[in-house]
């Protein structure tokens, strides 16, 4: 697929920053996953990626090489003096150091704060690189709405050189919690279609399920947003009428309580918590169905993932969500809260063969055109040789 898109972007290339750095988030998150696998695809089409970041993003690991993509890391200092740490000073530190050193020209900021307001701050002390912030949701939707942070996160988004968003809902989320009418470029997330694929091979799901049993597949944060207790709600119903398993992937704060759930349900045998790994496509490929009941969601990475391996998402319709899934064409949407509704919904395809196929045929589909990184990722190409130029706003 690589390969492919280097003939895509060849007509882009002369534009194109030489040196590129990346600020994201390092954990399993769907804005770390989409920075980082952004960042890979720009080093493989020629470009110098620099990664800068607390610890190794989560999937980087692997890639390194000679010729990059590149990870610095940034320190932490503690002092008696500071009763917190700083991560943007700190961030803004390392990144000045890339800029001076290695002629960086782009920082791309994936969520405003701290990443944002520390490119912000390095291109000020540098005067040398411009700055595209990415807008992944809970910047915007929980840490920037928190007035401790409203002001900088505004000024964030007021003063990066380009700004993105991953969805029409969170573009129009920022202008209203903000009150900004600065352009703001929508680019969904994207989805490697040659790693998540359908998995056939019988022994990898006896893993996890019988023959007769439906496979149902969590992954998130677990934060209390992903309403990971619905997941297990939904899920009860679920195996109260047919035979079935259940599989939370990741971690968060919200773990302990979807794990007491389980066991009050009486589901607590047929649930497994794997935690955060990253092959997440290997349970995903040989998966029947995905939940994603979440109060809000900026995107929904997680579900489309999921319908590039053919499996068909049942989801809260909340935030971005009906940008990724089509309701009773890839999968079913229902109001936040309603499992009995989404238990509803997750029966009928487990139930019927044919829709089922149906289903992970049109969310496949879906995944291979519309979120296919040949569409996505030269857009932010685009978007990286109009920031560079000046020619947005």
């Amino acid at each position: 697929m690589l390969r492919a898109l280097l003939v895509l972007y060849s007509a882009l290339m002369v534009s194109i920053p030489d040196k590129i750095a990346v600020l994201c988030h390092t954990g399993a998150g769907g804005s770390g996953v989409v920075a980082t696998e952004l960042g890979l695809m720009v080093a493989q089409a020629g470009r110098e990626v620099h990664f800068v970041g607390s610890a190794m993003p989560f999937r980087l690991a692997g890639h390194q090489g000679v010729r990059g993509p590149f990870y610095h890391q940034v320190s932490g200092f503690a002092y008696a003096l500071f009763d917190q740490p700083y991560p943007e000073l700190a961030a803004a530190n390392t990144l000045t150091e890339v800029i001076l050193e290695h002629g960086v020209t782009l920082a791309h900021a994936h969520y405003a704060i701290p990443h944002a307001t520390a490119a912000i701050h390095a291109r000020a002390i540098t005067g040398r690189s411009r700055v595209m912030t990415t807008l992944h949701g809970t910047d915007v939707t929980l840490v920037g709405a928190e007035p401790a942070f409203r002001h900088t996160t505004r000024h964030a988004i007021e003063h990066s050189d380009h700004v993105t968003a991953v969805s029409h809902f969170l573009a129009e989320q920022t202008r209203e919690v903000f009150g900004v009418d600065r352009p703001i470029e929508v680019i969904h997330n994207f989805v490697d279609g040659d790693r998540f694929v359908r998995v056939t091979d019988p022994a990898m799901r006896a893993r996890f399920a019988h023959p007769d049993e439906a496979l149902v597949v969590h992954v998130s944060n677990f934060r209390p947003v992903k309403r990971v207790e619905d997941v297990v709600q939904v899920f009860a119903r679920i195996a109260s009428e047919i035979p079935a398993r259940l599989l939370m992937i990741g971690d968060g704060p919200e773990r302990p309580r979807a794990f007491e759930l389980a066991g009050q349900l009486g589901v607590i045998g047929r649930t497994q918590f794997l935690g955060s790994f990253p092959d997440v496509q290997n349970v995903l490929g040989i998966s029947d169905l995905f939940l994603l009941p979440s109060s809000n969601e900026s995107f929904g990475l997680a579900a489309l993932e999921a319908m590039s391996c053919e499996v068909p998402v049942v989801a809260a319709r909340a935030g971005g969500i009906p940008e990724v899934v089509e309701d009773g064409v890839t999968g079913f949407l229902a109001p936040v809260g309603d499992v009995d509704a989404m238990a509803h919904a997750a029966l009928r395809v487990l139930r019927d063969r044919d829709l089922y196929l149906s289903m992970g045929a049109a969310g496949r589909h879906a995944a291979l055109t519309r979120f296919h990184p040949g569409q996505i990722v030269p857009r932010y190409l685009e978007a990286y040789a109009r920031t560079v130029e000046g020619a947005v706003g």
